[in-house]
């Protein structure tokens, strides 16, 4: 599956026009779920993306420190509530004046991203940009 999207990122010129930014954040997973899953998808994702940036993906600055439920399990109100104070900093001088991106998997009613970069501006990020693979619609 990773090649499909990797062949449809070189192909498609919706990809020609990415933004490109001073750092690349995929959406971190807790620590106990990044071991139960193995993988996260949003750091695949990355890769994918911005093969050609992998120096500018940053997957230990913004971290999650509070282990949630999974998003898909709950609705708006309960995903917004979910997720409040879940995501920190390690150094939030890396930020400051930063063109950011964040990359997530799926983006549903964008409460994770929302708080991803809620932190980041709250730090000092100069713009902060969402890229998803799919969007969920009502």
């Amino acid at each position: 599956m990773l090649k499909t999207f990797a062949a449809l990122k070189q192909k498609s010129a919706v990809f020609a026009d990415i933004f490109s930014p001073d750092i690349i954040m995929p959406v971190p997973l807790h620590p106990k779920r990044l071991r139960y899953r193995g993988f996260n998808q949003s750091l695949v994702l990355a890769h994918i993306f911005y093969k050609e940036q992998k120096e500018k993906i940053d997957c230990h600055n913004l971290i999650r420190i509070k282990n949630t439920r999974a998003q898909t399990t709950l609705k708006g109100d309960e995903r917004r509530l979910n997720v409040i104070n879940a995501f920190s900093l390690n150094n939030s001088e890396k930020v400051k004046d930063k063109q950011i991106v964040i990359i997530d998997d799926v983006f549903t009613t964008g409460t994770t991203v929302n708080e991803c970069s809620r932190i980041l501006l709250k730090a000092g990020a100069a713009d902060v940009h969402v890229l998803t693979l799919a969007r969920v619609r009502e």
